[in-house]
């Protein structure tokens, strides 16, 4: 489970800034918390800000960051890291980015982080707390000196000379079979991003998953269900080459002048279901994996093409202990301010990006928000109404 994820000097982001899914000593909706010890983590989190504010370079940094991990490994030592730091001041411009995150990994907590420039690795660490408590335990830490490996990471032993400069150690012990690394890389592995607006080949994973794994359908159809989109069953096509062409057949009720029953009616999806309905199937198999997995899933513009009853229905779905045993979390932006409300979210669930004077992007959630007079946005707040007129920042500023 993630706890933090920090990003500096990429992109939009000129310093550090962490998003964290901690949650605070806060009293509304105690009981959607994720418990963990004596840790308490939330299951969801929203990303409000003007366009250009920062939100998609949050998301991109997210996914650069598992990117790497995943693929650094099998980096030739000529390839480049695809690393865009922020470009609009002289100095950061030529410094590494910075990428950290915390996980929750069975009971322990990994703090593993690095900062890379577009061809090399800089800094790499990696820090443990066992069960969660005492002190963090330095398991290695990699400088420009080089690596160094502490006795209590004996996977990494021996593995320093074979680490390339562009490829990260922690992806090379885990390819060595490294217990640790494995744990580590398994879990980043299992945080899932993708776009709200891109969406369209995403189906291919419901279809496949409809074809190859026992019981899958019916389950998906039990969560469609729940979205009323208006058919109750669907047929994907055998044929791939026909499946790109009409994504899957939907059924719908065929009635008589009496309203009754009388057969069903085959529908192209891509031709007579809308937009929404299309969004929603394409990514309804990938919010019951990670529901029934226990992933994090982050979505940018999640609300893009589906009504805001919809969208407040796949949140719940991660908010409530019922649907999402296994914990898994979602983390997505959007600019519905329909779901600005404190029955749909925790103060500690709201986040705003906003860029200053620099145009360097800022982080901040609405709990740590503090009006000009030093006081804190209070729970019974009307959220929606005071974000549209400004009051927390974050929203287009329009001239006149």
């Amino acid at each position: 489970m993630l706890i933090n994820f920090t990003v500096g000097n990429y992109r939009s982001f000129k310093e550090n800034k962490t998003l964290s899914m901690e949650a605070a000593a806060i009293t509304e909706l105690k009981e959607r918390l994720i418990i963990k010890g004596k840790h308490k983590l939330l299951p969801s989190a929203v990303i409000y800000g003007a366009n250009s504010s920062g939100k998609s370079n949050l998301i991109k940094a997210m996914g650069r960051f598992t990117r790497l991990v995943n693929e650094s490994s099998k980096l030739n030592s000529n390839d480049t890291l695809g690393i865009i730091p922020f470009l609009l001041c002289e100095e950061s411009e030529n410094q590494p980015s910075y990428f950290e995150i915390e996980l929750f990994i069975e009971n322990d907590i990994y703090r593993y982080g690095f900062a890379v420039d577009n061809t090399r690795v800089c800094d790499e660490w990696l820090f443990e707390k066992k069960d969660g408590k005492g002190k963090e335990k330095c398991l290695f830490i990699r400088t420009k000196e080089g690596i160094g490996v502490e006795k209590y990471f004996t996977e990494g032993k021996g593995l320093e000379d074979k680490t390339r400069d562009n490829a990260l150690f922690l992806s090379i012990v885990d390819s060595f079979n490294g217990i640790i690394a494995k744990k580590i890389v398994r879990e980043i592995s299992e945080i899932w991003i993708i776009s709200g607006i891109f969406h369209d080949l995403l189906f291919e994973f419901t279809n496949t998953a409809c074809d190859n794994i026992n019981n899958f359908k019916e389950e998906i159809l039990d969560l469609i269900k729940k979205f009323d989109l208006g058919f109750d069953d669907f047929v994907v096509p055998k044929d791939k080459e026909l499946a790109r062409q009409i994504k899957a057949y939907t059924l719908h009720n065929k009635y008589d002048s009496q309203g009754n029953i009388i057969g069903n009616k085959q529908f192209n999806m891509l031709e007579h279901e809308s937009s929404g309905t299309n969004k929603l199937f394409d990514l309804i198999a990938i919010i019951f994996v990670a529901l029934k997995d226990g992933y994090t899933l982050v979505v940018d513009e999640l609300d893009a093409k589906l009504h805001p009853i919809l969208t407040r229905k796949i949140i719940d779905l991660f908010n409530d202990k019922e649907t999402n045993p296994n914990n898994a979390q979602l983390i997505f932006a959007t600019h519905d301010t329909n779901l600005l409300n404190t029955k749909t979210f925790r103060r500690d669930q709201i986040w705003f990006t906003e860029k200053d004077n620099s145009e360097a992007s800022d982080l901040y959630s609405l709990v740590e928000f503090k009006e000009l007079d030093g006081r804190k946005i209070r729970k019974d707040s009307s959220l929606e109404k005071d974000y549209i007129n400004g009051r927390y920042g974050a929203i287009p500023y329009i001239k006149n």
